[in-house]
């Protein structure tokens, strides 16, 4: 579902999401399961280990929160795919076979999972898709507004571009993995913010996230349009763009173009900080992991109100209409923001980030 897109101040881009009203009926089985004490189990399927933040971020605070809302009783069940569909289909299946009591699937492949989610339905077993929509009867959905996170992206792209925003500027796309709704999603909005301001001269998938075939994807349009004819370069996430920069350096540029990111990886934090990346977005991860355990622990319960209060949004898969959603907002991280960001929220401590190499880059931002 298409959201309003929000008002952009010139040193955060915030993305807001309204609600769409009261929760109605719909299509994506919305009746409680049978009411469960604290005694509950948790399925946590993540998609892959490339990006750090599902290790390091999604499963601990996910855990710490199951634990908290249920006076330590209840327990998360965690398998990481690796990027692997058939895997991830195998560890489900385990997971229905063990009877957990709810599952919180981040698909590495929207459609290759959906047969399994309506095994999981087949054995009264809810399903909440975490991060990227899953096809199938999914009960409810938690993620990030990803058309608007793209747009962001691209907004905060043309304003490190200033004046050559003027549909000259060639740019390069490295996207994220087919298999992926998000990176669709990402691309979309990235599109409909660059669209008459510059140019795509190419453009790349990079099937699974991977940062090396980013990097090969990269070397390519450098040898067809040559290492100083990049104005920009458009990166899905983080991972990507560590990838593009690797391979702008091995061509010999000394000045990086503007490239973008997401997720806010401490790597990705640090080359902000020096300039070689110009901006990630940052996706409050405490919010979103603590909202997905609220909606696991209180679908589980069968406690109706709390769960729908927290799933007013609507969404739709190609399988099914009108999933109740919740989308959390997220901000275009730059050196300016950083302090109210990532740090803010505990992601980093200052000394995280301003490792040797990079104190004096802290210092000069007032980071330290």
């Amino acid at each position: 579902m298409r959201r309003t897109a929000p008002v952009v101040t010139a040193s955060v881009l915030s993305l807001s999401v309204a609600a769409c009203g009261p929760l109605g009926g719909s299509g994506s089985g919305t009746k409680a399961s049978p009411s469960k004490g604290n005694d509950l189990t948790v399925g946590l399927l993540l998609p892959e280990k490339a990006n750090t933040r599902y290790d390091r971020l999604d499963y601990p605070l996910i855990k710490q929160n199951v634990a908290s809302l249920t006076k330590n009783q209840g327990k998360v069940t965690y398998a990481n795919a690796d990027a692997d569909p058939a895997r991830q289909s195998s560890q489900m299946q385990q997971m229905i076979d063990d009877k957990v009591d709810i599952i919180l699937l981040d698909a590495v492949d929207s459609h290759a999972i959906a047969g399994e989610v309506k095994q999981a339905k087949e054995a009264g077993i809810p399903v909440i898709a975490y991060d990227r929509l899953a096809e199938g009867p999914i009960d409810a959905y938690i993620s990030f507004d990803n058309e608007l996170i793209g747009e962001v992206q691209g907004r905060t792209l043309l304003e490190a571009l200033g004046s050559h925003a003027n549909g000259s500027a060639k740019i390069v796309m490295l996207n994220g993995a087919p298999a992926d709704p998000n990176a669709k999603q990402f691309k979309q909005g990235a599109l409909s913010a660059l669209s008459g301001r510059v140019t795509v001269a190419e453009s790349y998938d990079t099937k699974d996230w991977k940062p090396e075939i980013a990097e090969a994807n990269m070397a390519q349009a450098i040898n067809q349009l040559g290492k100083d004819n990049i104005d920009g370069v458009l990166s899905a996430n983080d991972g990507i763009a560590g990838g593009a920069i690797e391979a702008l350096k091995a061509a010999g540029v000394t000045h990086l173009p503007p490239i973008t990111g997401l997720d806010a990886e401490l790597g990705a934090v640090q080359r902000v900080v020096s300039g070689e990346q110009y901006m990630s977005v940052y996706k409050a991860y405490p919010d979103a992991a603590a909202n997905a355990a609220e909606m696991a622990v209180w679908k589980v319960q069968g406690r109706d109100i709390q769960f729908d209060s927290l799933t007013r949004d609507k969404v739709s898969s190609p399988t099914t209409q009108n999933i109740p959603a919740r989308l959390i907002p997220a901000v275009a991280l730059t050196k300016s923001n950083i302090k109210d960001t990532v740090i803010a929220d505990g992601i980093y401590k200052p000394s995280d980030i301003c490792t040797s190499a990079y104190m004096a880059d802290c210092r000069s931002i007032g980071l330290k």
